[in-house]
């Protein structure tokens, strides 16, 4: 377990990361790349899920790179610990083959998004802006794919309705469904003839009423709680 020294004043404008892999060559190469950038730094690693949890409570840090297979905790286990305490960093999951049953339990658990982990530096880059932003790394089409291909994951049978459901309006009930079909906020504005201001502000009153951090959250409650099923379009 490695932790950095802290920095100068101009620490604030920084992105904190903690890199998580059981892999100490995979983590020098991330380092090296994220220490490079202006707006970034990573101040610890950690070889296991159970170390990033001790490290994330003792480290200041806004972004966590975790590695979904781990021995003594993996990756799915220590985000879904992350999630049930504030504060913590934001989440992002790295797997090594694309759509694996990891990649749909780190969203259930709480993940911001996931990455291959031989994706592209920029592409690392910035969806580790993103997610420090907010914002989920998981394309829409990326999600609808996920979700169709992880359809028997979800729960059978009739889901009873969540009681903070009956607090969205019909208007913020239609865009979840189709943000959760995959669509962009742009094609969702196209479907319903508003503009994509208006879909957005959809989008954040959604996710307030419903407790959700993100739209990756949105898409997978509302195929747990029946709103869409897999294989749904528009």
């Amino acid at each position: 377990m490695k932790t950095a020294e802290p920095g100068g004043a101009s620490d604030s404008a920084l992105i904190r990361i903690i890199l998580v892999d059981d892999q100490e060559l995979v983590r020098a190469g991330f380092r090296m790349v994220l220490d490079a950038q202006p707006d970034m730094r990573v101040v610890g690693e950690a070889a296991d899920g159970a170390a990033a949890i001790d490290l994330a409570l003792r480290v200041h840090s806004d972004v966590m790179i975790m590695d979904a297979r781990m021995p003594r905790m993996d990756g799915v286990d220590a985000t879904r610990q992350l999630r049930q305490a504030r504060d913590l960093p934001r989440v992002l999951m790295l797997t090594t083959f694309d759509l694996d049953e990891y990649a749909f339990a780190a969203l259930k658990a709480g993940a911001s998004g996931f990455l291959l982990k031989d994706v592209p530096p920029e592409e690392l880059l910035f969806a580790i802006r993103a997610v420090h932003s907010g914002d989920s790394v998981v394309a829409p089409s990326t999600t609808r794919r996920l979700i169709d291909q992880f359809a028997a994951l979800l729960p059978s049978g009739e889901a009873a309705v969540p009681s903070e459901l009956a607090d969205l309006t019909d208007r913020e009930r239609e865009v979840l469904t189709l943000v959760a079909q995959g669509l962009s906020n742009a094609e969702v504005a196209r479907h319903l003839f508003v503009s994509e201001a208006t879909v957005k502000t959809h989008v954040g009153r959604v996710l307030a009423k419903l407790g959700l951090r993100d739209r990756v959250q949105a898409v997978v409650y509302a195929y747990e709680h029946g709103l869409v099923r897999a294989g749904q379009r528009p």
